[in-house]
């Protein structure tokens, strides 16, 4: 978190390379928080490039009150409810593009079982309605407490935990042992 008060910090002086550096920084998880909102390949992607394009041309307009890793979240939901507000239609994303899998093995059978894990639960995401999605998604993906994610969605904190126990409920049926 210093780091990132830091490099924003440098960035809002003028020094191009500390944008870069958020970026490299942030970029992985952002994308698997759009990638799993969205469900459509390319279009996390630029999501994620829209979203630094904006800071890159407003820096000045960027207030911290929390962390910038929740700010950055924050901004790629509001992009992504944006586009769904302009009624755009999902397909579904690769999940060897939008998510990494930490493996001591990289053969391909391992492989081969952690993209089919990895399909199995972006299609689970993907059926939970758009409210839900997001809650989880920011909780677990971005890390964010129920009260931030209750702030960025102005609604109340008791909504916010509704909203993930029932959306953890349905993926545990859809899923029901799978993964």
């Amino acid at each position: 978190m210093l780091e990132d008060m830091l490099l924003l910090w440098r960035f809002k002086s003028g020094e191009g390379a500390a944008l870069a550096r958020i970026y490299e920084n942030h970029r992985k998880n952002l994308l698997r928080i759009a990638a799993g909102l969205l469900n459509q390949d390319g279009l996390a992607e630029d999501v994620v490039h829209d979203v630094f394009l904006w800071l890159a041309r407003s820096p000045d307009k960027v207030r911290l009150s929390g962390n910038l890793r929740s700010f950055l979240s924050t901004c790629v939901v509001n992009r992504v409810r944006n586009l769904n507000k302009a009624g755009r239609q999902y397909g579904s994303i690769d999940p060897e593009e939008a998510m990494t899998v930490p493996s001591d093995d990289p053969g391909p059978p391992r492989w081969m079982i952690a993209n089919e894990r990895l399909s199995m639960l972006n299609n689970a995401l993907a059926e939970l309605p758009y409210e839900q999605r997001e809650v989880v998604i920011l909780h677990l993906e971005a890390g964010m407490t129920f009260r931030e994610i209750a702030e960025s969605q102005a609604v109340s904190i008791n909504t916010v935990q509704s909203r993930y126990r029932y959306g953890l409920d349905k993926l545990r049926s859809l899923l029901d042992g799978e993964i």
